[in-house]
């Protein structure tokens, strides 16, 4: 019962009643990738500028982060083809997708920060203050 309810309301937990509708009947299911996002672009003629409308549906709370590198290139008409079709070529060199945390529990937050008590060393070396009497 509260899962149906949160889908009625939230966006941010997942597609509301609402987008699941629009999606059913205007989108077409393209893939998924390793985080569970569900891929759509929408049926029939080309719409806009001669291209197709594409979309994410995020599993779970929506961040465009964790969207990996080779579907947002597909979202964002890089890529003709979606990696479903076309894998995406990676490279030795590149790193695996972390999601950005900035704003969530899990971010960085240095010694002296607010959120970790607010102390920090005394500035040492030649900086000095500025007083509005000096």
């Amino acid at each position: 019962m509260f899962t149906f309810i949160k889908r009625i309301f939230s966006w941010w937990n997942g597609a509301t009643l609402g987008t699941l509708f629009d999606i059913w009947k205007r989108g077409e299911k393209i893939g998924e990738d390793a985080c569970g996002n569900i891929y759509y672009q929408e049926k029939g003629d080309k719409g806009y500028e001669g291209r197709q409308r594409r979309w994410v549906v995020y599993k779970g709370y929506a961040d465009a982060s964790l969207v990996p590198s080779e579907w947002h290139g597909w979202l964002h008409y890089t890529f003709d083809e979606p990696p479903t079709k076309k894998p995406f070529r990676t490279h030795d060199w590149e790193k695996e997708h972390h999601p950005n945390l900035t704003g969530t529990v899990y971010a960085y937050k240095p010694k002296g920060s607010l959120d970790r008590g607010g102390e920090r060393d005394r500035v040492t070396g030649d900086y000095e203050a500025w007083s509005p009497e000096g």
